[in-house]
């Protein structure tokens, strides 16, 4: 199984992520694809997290069409999102990443004030984990 730089980079807008994806092929099949996709972005530099973070939308707000898919479960709560959103990048100097898909309001609203709690490794932990989840739902959605 064979993909691109392009598709991947669409995926997680981290360069060297890509290149060590792009590195491993040809995969046999797609769970290798996805199993190297999934350990390379497994650590993020600080560059790498601003960068990855630099093409999401604060949740609840309007971004692509990819986004607003990802995220359709939380768009009456907007008020309480945006507040939220607020709040959390005083805290930690970053815009909130959550992983929309799948999730209604209720718990994007739920873990974001979970998260508000956590001490700056924690949450830096949980938002590499979370675009590691969202590319890897990206790049299946490819495949």
């Amino acid at each position: 199984m064979v993909t691109t730089r392009a598709t991947l980079l669409g995926c997680l807008s981290v360069p060297r992520w890509a290149d060590d994806v792009l590195a491993g092929q040809p995969y046999s099949d797609r769970d290798a694809l996805l199993r190297a996709a999934s350990a390379a972005a497994g650590e993020l530099t600080d560059e790498e997290l601003d960068q990855a973070l630099a093409g999401h939308p604060r949740i609840g707000e309007r971004g692509g069409a990819q986004s607003q898919r990802e995220q359709s479960g939380v768009r009456d709560t907007a008020g309480r999102l945006a507040a939220g959103n607020a709040a959390y990048e005083r805290r930690f100097g970053r815009v909130f990443l959550i992983r929309a898909a799948g999730r209604d309001a209720d718990e994007i609203l739920a873990e974001l004030d979970r998260r508000l709690r956590n001490d700056d490794a924690a949450e830096r932990a949980e938002t590499v984990g979370n675009l590691r989840e969202i590319a890897l739902l990206r790049l299946e959605a490819t495949l």
